[in-house]
């Protein structure tokens, strides 16, 4: 057995003065009851021999959980305090801790965060503003800009998003508290009624319609002063609509015994090919059930129902004295001649054109 000898040791910064009779460092640490593990850092080596007032200094192997810009992980370190660990890890020392740099750090259990400086951009209210910062958060980097949220304001990170180098924050202004006022139209309704007292094919207008208006309140959503969104709360029709009514005859012409036909025969000249010759059919179907040839003796003739003086005025008489004596296409020939004239006014079935 060695002498008895007067030996300091400093535990991770905590000293106690031991007598032994031990003569290496292994041997003095152990009857101090303190349990090297393999990853302990022990100065002088555990195989030293120990002399009377010697120093033995043992930093404790420590499992550290570390959050570094928000990504954990569990660190084994023999540094005595925080200090000692961020310059251990080697993060820039403007970085910001959460726990002093003094602080000790136990074997196990330790937490430590660290936001090392970034490059954060700050879109908001018109301008863009780049600063340098070690908050960990959205909210903290807004909240160190002295940036205000509004309850329906949005950002382009969430609040507890972790800030990365470069990282380019947007605040958009909302504004849901407009709202808009539009007057518009409202389609009248056509409301046909038949009447015995008027001949097939004629159409009268016995009320003239006319549009409405409707006024129509919107909750704007304003986006940075931009209209992003709206949607219809109330309508109210100011001005009712007026229905247009119109009266369709139903009576059937009157038909009296057929008359000789006028004087003469068609002259067999050619005539052009038919156009609008579907118009005119529908013309023809209303004026004489499409009989191109009748001639009732009621001083109209053919299919379109021509009278002698529109006939013969339009160029008819190089066809036919009368229209029921010429063809279908002759007819139609005439009939686009007075159309460019006169439009469909002469045909009182003008309006089946359009049916």
């Amino acid at each position: 057995m060695g002498n008895n000898k007067t030996v300091t040791v400093n535990v991770d910064g905590k000293v106690t003065s031991v007598q032994t009779f031990g003569g290496t460092v292994g041997q003095v640490v152990k009857s101090a009851n303190l349990e090297l593990k393999a990853t302990d850092r022990v100065s002088p080596a555990v195989d030293a021999t120990v002399q009377d007032g010697t120093v033995i200094n043992v930093n404790q192997a420590k499992e550290v959980t570390v959050s570094l810009d928000g990504a954990e992980k569990t660190v084994n370190t023999t540094a005595q305090d925080v200090e000692d660990l961020v310059t251990e890890l080697g993060v820039a020392s403007a970085s910001s801790v959460s726990a002093p740099k003094d602080a000790q750090l136990a074997v196990e259990g330790s937490f430590v965060s660290i936001s090392t400086p970034k490059t954060v951009s700050i879109v908001a209210d018109g301008k863009v503003d780049t600063t340098t910062t070690t908050a960990a958060t959205v909210g903290n980097v807004l909240e160190d800009a002295g940036l205000a949220l509004g309850a329906n304001d949005r950002t382009s990170q969430p609040a507890n998003a972790h800030v990365v180098n470069n990282m380019v924050i947007k605040v958009s202004r909302v504004d849901n508290a407009q709202t808009a006022v539009a007057t518009e139209d409202v389609d009248f309704e056509t409301v046909t009624t038949e009447s015995a007292e008027l001949l097939k094919g004629e159409k009268e207008v016995t009320q003239a319609g006319s549009a409405g208006k409707v006024e129509k309140t919107y909750k704007l959503v304003l986006v940075d002063g931009r209209e992003a969104s709206r949607t219809l709360v109330s309508e109210t029709v100011t001005v009712q609509p007026v229905a247009e009514k119109i009266t369709v005859g139903t009576k059937p012409k009157p038909v009296t015994q057929a008359a000789p036909a006028t004087t003469g025969s068609n002259t067999g000249a050619a005539a052009p090919a038919m156009m609008n010759e579907a118009m005119w059919d529908k013309i023809a179907q209303c004026e004489s059930g499409g009989n191109w040839s009748i001639n009732t003796g009621n001083g109209y003739y053919g299919g379109l129902q021509f009278d002698i003086q529109t006939w013969i005025g339009a160029g008819g008489g190089a066809y036919a004295p009368n229209a029921s004596l010429a063809t279908k296409a002759q007819q139609i020939d005439i009939a686009n001649r007075v159309y460019a004239q006169r439009g469909l006014q002469p045909w009182g079935c003008g309006w089946a054109a359009t049916s």
